[in-house]
C-alpha cells in the first residue's frame, strides 16, 4: 500500500480501507484473512500447513530480511533429531519424534536431499553410563525408533576413530539444510496462492478505525516503515524478536528473549573425513546446554561444538556485533543476573573457550583422540532465542501469548517453540494451526 496514505491517529479510516480493497489489485492492499510474522522455518511451516487445510484464506508471511531463513533456522547444525532427550510425555518429546518422521516423508517426495547419518551418544566414565542407560529409557519411552546401547568394544563398529565406555546409536539421526526446507515450504505456500514479503519490519500493530454501526471487526494494520498490510488475523513467528512483537499488543515483558551465541569450530579439509555420523556427549542435567559434538554436514564439513556465549545482540553472531539497544534490555533484565550468578563458573568456562577455541579441541580429543589443535579452525555460529522468566529459569515449553483489547484476540503469539524446533516443525505446525483454528475460528 502507498505509504501516503492518509491515517488518523495512526489508524486506517474503514472507509479508505474498503476502497482500496475493493478497487486495488494490489495484494499489500487487500484484506488477508492471516498475516504470518516471521520468515523462519516455523512460520514458513505454519503457513504452509494453514494454506493447506483452508485453500481458499488469503494468507501472506512477511519478513523482515531481504530472504527467508537468515538467522536461527539458517544458523543451526542441521541435525535431523530422534526426540532422545525430552521428558517423556511432553508436548516436545511427541512433537519431535512426529517432526522427524513427517520431515523424513517430506525429503523423499519432494526429494529433498539429506543423510540419515546416525549418531553416537557417548559416555566417557562410569557416571556417564548411568546417565546414559536412563537416557536410553527416556528415548523408548518417547518411541524413538531402532535405538541400540552400543558396549565399549563395539562402538568404533559404527564410528573408527572414537573412544567411550559405552554409548547410544541412533540410526533415526539425520542431517539436512534446514534453510533449504524452510525455503521449499515458502514456494509450496506461493504455489498455493500465499504471499510472502520480504524486507517487512514490523513496526506496528493497530486496528483501523471501525464505521459507526459495524457489527464487524475492522482490519489490523500491520505496518513497517514504508509499507502497510491489513489482515483480520495476525500470528507472529519471530523467534529472536518473538517477546518485542509481543509487547507490541500489550503482553507481559516475560518470558523475554535473551540471545546466546553457538560458535563452532570445523575440521580442516584434510581432516574432515576422520569421521562420518553425529557425535555426542551424554548430557550433564546441571546444565541446560548439550555440550560439544560433531556434526557433519550436507557439504562435506565436519563441525565441532557448539559452545554457548552470551552474545551482544539479538543477531550478534560474533564479538563485534553489539547492538546497544539489546545489551540495555539485558542489562534491566532481572532473570539475567540470576541465571548468571546460578551458571557463573560453567558460563566463564564458555566465554574462555571462546576466546582460545583451541581449549575446546581438549573435549573433543576425548571422543576422538586423534584431533589436535591443528586440524581445527573458526567455524560458523548460530544465535539461541532463550526463552528465560524473570526467575532465571530458561522456558522449555510452548509459550503462547494474546494481546489486549479487541485486537489482542485476534493475534497468537508464538513467543517460544523451543529447539528442536527445525526437526519438529511440520509437527509444530500442526500444533500451532489446530490452536488458532480455535483461537480464531478458522
Amino acid at each position: 500500500m502507498n505509504s501516503s496514505i492518509i491515517k488518523i491517529n495512526g489508524k486506517l479510516p474503514l472507509g479508505i480501507f474498503r476502497y482500496y480493497a475493493s478497487t486495488s489489485s494490489s495484494n499489500t492492499c487487500s484484506v488477508y484473512d492471516l498475516v504470518v510474522v516471521g520468515g523462519g522455518i516455523v512460520g514458513c511451516a505454519t503457513a504452509r500447513e494453514i494454506k493447506t487445510r483452508h485453500p481458499d484464506l488469503k494468507i501472506a508471511i512477511v519478513e523482515k530480511e531481504n530472504k527467508l531463513a537468515m538467522h536461527q533456522t539458517g544458523h543451526n547444525s542441521g541435525v535431523v533429531h530422534a526426540g532422545i532427550y525430552y521428558k517423556p510425555g511432553s508436548i516436545k518429546a511427541r512433537l519431535c519424534v512426529e517432526g522427524m518422521k513427517h520431515s523424513y516423508d517430506y525429503f523423499c517426495k519432494h526429494e529433498i536431499p539429506y543423510k540419515k547419518a546416525g549418531k553416537l551418544i557417548v559416555a566417557r566414565n562410569q557416571m556417564e553410563v548411568e546417565r546414559l542407560h536412563e537416557l536410553f529409557e527416556r528415548g523408548q519411552k518417547n518411541n524413538v525408533p531402532n535405538l541400540e546401547l552400543v558396549e565399549k568394544d563395539c562402538i568404533q563398529k559404527y564410528e573408527p576413530k572414537c573412544k567411550g565406555e559405552k554409548a547410544i546409536w541412533s540410526p533415526w539421526t539425520g542431517i539436512v539444510d534446514w534453510a533449504y526446507v524452510c525455503q521449499h515450504f515458502a514456494d509450496q505456500f506461493k504455489q498455493m496462492g500465499g504471499d510472502v514479503f520480504l524486507n517487512f519490519e514490523v513496526t506496528g500493530f493497530t486496528e483501523c478505525a471501525e464505521s459507526k454501526g459495524s457489527t464487524e471487526h475492522a482490519p489490523i494494520s500491520i505496518t513497517s516503515k514504508n509499507k502497510t498490510l491489513l489482515s483480520k488475523y495476525v500470528l507472529t513467528c519471530a523467534g529472536l524478536h518473538s517477546d518485542r512483537l509481543a509487547v507490541m499488543t500489550g503482553c507481559d515483558l516475560s518470558p523475554r528473549i535473551i540471545p546466546f551465541r553457538g560458535e563452532y569450530l570445523m575440521l580442516n579439509d584434510d581432516k574432515k573425513d576422520i569421521c562420518s555420523t553425529n557425535i555426542y556427549p551424554v548430557p550433564d542435567p546441571r546444565f541446560p546446554f548439550l555440550g560439544v559434538h560433531f556434526t557433519p554436514r550436507m557439504s562435506g564439513d565436519m563441525w565441532l561444538g557448539p559452545n554457548a556465549v552470551l552474545a551482544l545482540a539479538r543477531e550478534g553472531y560474533s564479538w563485534k556485533d553489539i547492538n546497544i539497544k539489546d545489551c540495555i534490555e539485558m542489562a534491566m533484565f532481572p532473570g539475567l543476573y540470576k541465571l548468571c550468578f546460578k551458571y557463573f563458573i560453567p558460563g566463564m568456562n564458555e566465554l574462555i573457550k571462546s576466546i582460545f577455541y583451541q581449549l575446546s579441541v581438549n573435549e573433543c580429543q576425548q571422543f576422538v583422540p586423534e584431533i589436535t589443535a591443528k586440524d581445527v579452525k573458526r567455524g560458523p555460529a548460530g544465535v539461541r532465542a532463550q526463552a528465560m522468566d524473570n526467575n532465571g529459569n530458561l522456558v522449555d515449553d510452548f509459550v503462547f501469548d494474546e494481546g489486549k483489547g479487541s485486537i489482542g484476540c485476534r493475534i497468537v503469539h508464538v513467543r517460544n517453540a523451543p529447539s528442536p524446533a527445525a526437526t519438529s516443525s511440520m509437527s509444530i505446525a500442526k500444533f500451532i494451526s489446530d490452536k488458532i483454528e480455535k483461537e480464531f475460528k478458522f
